[in-house]
C-alpha cells in the first residue's frame, strides 16, 4: 500500500526544478529566461501565422499579443 501513494501522485517524488540559489541571482536569471521564451514564441507566431504580433506583458499571462495593422483610409 505504501507504493500506491506514489502511483496516485506521479509527480510527488520529483524534486522542484528551481535551484536553491541566492535570491538576487535567481531574480537576475529569471527575466533572461522569460525574454528567451518571448523571443521563441514571437518567432513561432511569425513563422506560422499571417498576423502581426508584439511582445507585451498581459494581465492574462500571454507572452505575445496579436495586433491588427492600422490601414490608411483611401
Amino acid at each position: 500500500m505504501k507504493n500506491q501513494s506514489s502511483t496516485n501522485h506521479p509527480g510527488a517524488s520529483i524534486a522542484l526544478l528551481r535551484p536553491c540559489l541566492n535570491k538576487d541571482l535567481w531574480d537576475h536569471a529569471e527575466p533572461q529566461y522569460i525574454a528567451a521564451q518571448q523571443k521563441a514564441a514571437l518567432q513561432h507566431a511569425h513563422a506560422h501565422s499571417f498576423g502581426y504580433f508584439i511582445t507585451q506583458d498581459s494581465a492574462f499571462g500571454n507572452l505575445i499579443l496579436p495586433v491588427l495593422p492600422r490601414l490608411d483610409p483611401e
